[in-house]
């Protein structure tokens, strides 16, 4: 096919609707890292939060979003993906705007009547309602709007806005909390979705096409629950790797914590952060072409190492240079490992039930989300606060990612679900 006709497909293949969403996703993932770049440090700083309580709640706000995100889908198929996304929208406004706001003098009556942990773990769960109705519509959205002939490019352009979207918010987040103060970030997030508000509601119009699959409704996503729950192969495979997600989300929530107080208390922890999503940016072609012969779980096992080490190279080190090589190395990981892990999913689902079972492959990261706030910030305070030996922590998260990796190489010797 000649270039130019190529272009042209591009260009006539996708309806306003695709632009519309997945622009406004770009600027919902630059909201939502900003937020979490710096919402460990706001909690622990900002808020005194004690490191344990701050990790804690940092955890429950990445984790959330994974376990209300299976539901997701339901929800917007039943409102429709324009009422989805506004009202997604308008609820993210809404709560990271109360997320910054909640020492301000206007909220003194609740923070007196409510305890104050009580008020933020309300607070943090609210953007999770938004969230999981983002995914899911932008998703279907690129489904309905694009040509099949240009549909896998489609796919792609989505990809690659999240991750630019990953990488722009602890740049926002570190210029916002250098310049005006860190509870800003986290409005600066909400005019950020508060604009995609008024965005979806003038220039999107729902796609339809005819021969779309519906989404299932409530009712079927909770027997899919059911029936996913009941195969104790698929969810002991979905709890190891979860291990995986206990030590990655340790960049967000306690990593900004151990630079601060243990590295150097001038770094820019948000901005550090942008390393991994351009990173992957960067090299996901290339690391597509490299591991594309190799075996799905293969890749998800090497993957799985090579991000399990990436601690140790702080352990060993100690500098801010090290902190960013740690970011590099946990990219790297994930680069090789998360396209096959999708893969190897569909490998693990018994025929026919491909679909449902991809719709729960994210939960093993709203498991690891929880047990990492509640594991990361008891393993810092143990070793940072009380034993004053801070490399512990990172030799800690280590042994945790090698026993992960260590397991899933003895579940797959034993079940051998990849020869099925």
């Amino acid at each position: 096919m000649a270039f130019a006709q190529r272009v042209a497909e591009i260009r006539t293949g996708f309806e306003r609707s695709f632009w519309v969403a997945n622009i406004s996703e770009l600027f919902e993932r630059l909201s939502y890292y900003a937020a979490f770049a710096s919402l460990a440090r706001y909690l622990h700083e900002a808020l005194d939060f004690p490191t344990e309580r701050a990790a804690d709640l940092s955890g429950l706000f990445g984790g959330l979003v994974w376990f209300l995100a299976i539901f997701g889908g339901a929800i917007a198929d039943r409102l429709g993906f324009r009422r989805a996304l506004s009202l997604a929208y308008l609820i993210l406004a809404g709560s990271y705007f109360l997320l910054g706001s909640i020492a301000a003098p206007w909220l003194a009556p609740v923070r007196g009547a409510v305890p104050l942990v009580a008020l933020v773990t309300f607070v943090l769960m609210l953007p999770a309602l938004g969230v999981a109705m983002v995914k899911p519509s932008v998703v279907g959205t690129t489904a309905r709007a694009s040509n099949e002939n240009v549909r896998s490019i489609g796919y792609s352009i989505y990809y690659t806005l999240v991750n630019i979207g990953g990488a722009l918010g602890p740049f926002v987040a570190s210029w916002v909390h250098k310049h005006l103060s860190v509870e800003n970030v986290f409005r600066v997030a909400a005019f950020s979705v508060f604009l995609m508000f008024f965005l979806v509601l003038v220039l999107f119009r729902e796609p339809r096409k005819l021969g779309d699959a519906q989404t299932a409704h409530l009712g079927e996503t909770l027997r899919n629950f059911g029936k996913v729950c009941a195969n104790p192969k698929f969810m002991l495979f979905l709890l190891i790797f979860s291990g995986y997600w206990v030590v990655y989300w340790q960049e967000f929530i306690t990593l900004p914590i151990y630079v601060h107080d243990y590295v150097d208390p001038k770094a820019d922890t948000e901005r550090m952060l942008m390393t991994g999503p351009i990173v992957v940016i960067a090299f996901t072609m290339l690391f597509s072409l490299l591991t594309q012969k190799m075996a799905a779980f293969r890749a998800v096992l090497l993957g799985t190492l090579v991000s399990m080490v990436a601690f140790a190279v702080l352990a060993v080190n100690g500098s801010l240079y090290a902190a960013y090589g740690t970011l590099v190395v946990i990219a790297l990981g994930e680069l090789i490992q998360q396209p096959r892990y999708y893969d190897y999913i569909s490998r693990l689902a018994p025929p026919g039930q491909q679909g449902t079972y991809m719709g729960f492959a994210f939960l093993p990261l709203g498991i690891g989300s929880f047990l990492a706030g509640r594991i990361g910030g008891a393993l810092l305070h143990r070793f940072g606060e009380v034993q004053h030996r801070p490399q512990i922590f990172l030799w800690a998260l280590t042994a945790i990612g090698l026993a992960t990796t260590f397991l899933l190489w003895v579940y797959d010797r034993i079940v051998k679900p990849s020869e099925q």
